[in-house]
């Protein structure tokens, strides 16, 4: 089974913004020896809580700091951005880390307000995904020189080195699983937002899949997205969720997306009897938990029969924690029982 980790820079209660990008080095350092597959980095545009708004600068940031692990975005929002310049920007860095670059691509809102500040031409009308298809087929036009000749983009070259950075659609929706089999796209679901419904979409991903010339994929290839808490007992891992499950509570009743992460203890009092334990077991592999929070052996046959079932070729986690010792102490857990016979 493949692991890979999505990290956001989450800020530490007692740190600064700079120490949370100095914290996402790390992880990806210590998962690039552990033997992880990728470490991909988000794009989450005005909050408080995290760090990373930025892939196209992290993302060499962390290439020249490891060896070998493939690094990435999760996602690019592409629906904010000229497809002809994230073309550009993921070419050069494909140039810099040869065959280390995973280009993911998605699309959402950050806000009404953000979603016109991103904007080159400010507009309210600014709506989310109205050609977001249309964005997808011109990026992977520009990254294959592949532009009907009547097209005038057809005259300008996009160049690179030979090599193209692999290509990943990322969604939470039935949108995003069609438009990758359409388009014969590696896709990555975010389980962690619509588990609910992640068991119909990956199905309707693999059923409608169409192989692609252009995309150079000719079967489905699928990833998971998952949050997962591994700690020595299952208490600790349950624990490790409160911090998460206050911002989402603060979010929810508040607007809140400027307070910083609470340690377990202070989340813990302030949820009282609104904090949900994790699941204690896996009743349907079809419906993940919401939070996958257990010990390393419980977690490992946990995920193996959601990836099954899903026809997964690869888990990608999210620990969404302010607690840095425990963030990391939670990927050596998975690595020891995931990757030591890898």
């Amino acid at each position: 089974m493949r692991l890979s980790i999505l990290d956001l820079s989450i800020v530490p209660k007692n740190g600064d913004r700079h120490q949370a990008l100095m914290n996402t080095l790390e992880i990806a350092k210590q998962a690039d020896e552990l033997g992880y597959t990728r470490f991909w980095v988000a794009e989450h545009h005005a909050t408080g809580a995290g760090a990373g708004r930025s892939p196209e600068v992290m993302m060499p940031f962390i290439a020249a700091h490891t060896r070998k692990i493939k690094v990435g975005s999760g996602a690019i929002l592409l629906n904010h951005y000229s497809p002809f310049k994230v073309a550009e920007i993921f070419n050069s860095m494909e140039e810099l880390f040869p065959g280390r670059i995973d280009m993911g691509i998605g699309r959402a809102s950050t806000g009404t307000i953000s979603d016109v500040a991103l904007q080159r031409h400010r507009s309210v009308s600014v709506k989310k995904g109205d050609d977001s298809k249309n964005q997808i087929v011109e990026l992977l036009n520009w990254m294959h020189q592949n532009f009907e000749e009547e097209n005038p983009f057809s005259e300008i070259k996009s160049h690179n080195n030979g090599t193209l950075p692999d290509f990943w659609l990322l969604g939470s929706s039935s949108w995003s699983s069609k438009t990758a089999a359409h388009l014969g796209l590696r896709y990555v679901f975010a389980g962690f937002i619509n588990p609910a419904m992640s068991f119909n979409i990956a199905q309707n991903y693999h059923q409608e899949f169409k192989a692609s010339d252009n995309s150079g994929k000719q079967k489905p290839e699928l990833m998971l997205a998952l949050n997962v808490f591994a700690a020595e007992t299952e208490e600790e891992a349950h624990r490790m969720t409160a911090p998460f499950q206050l911002f989402e509570y603060r979010l929810k009743t508040e607007g809140d997306t400027q307070s910083l992460l609470e340690d377990e203890e202070t989340a813990l009092a302030i949820l009282g009897n609104r904090f949900r334990s994790p699941e204690i077991n896996l009743i349907d592999p079809r419906q993940p938990p919401r939070f996958l929070a257990a010990t390393p052996d419980k977690l490992y046959d946990w995920i193996n029969k959601i990836a099954a079932v899903f026809g997964a070729n690869e888990i990608m986690i999210q620990t969404i924690t302010g607690n840095h010792q425990a963030r990391l102490k939670s990927h050596q857990l998975l690595a020891d029982v995931f990757l030591k016979n890898t």
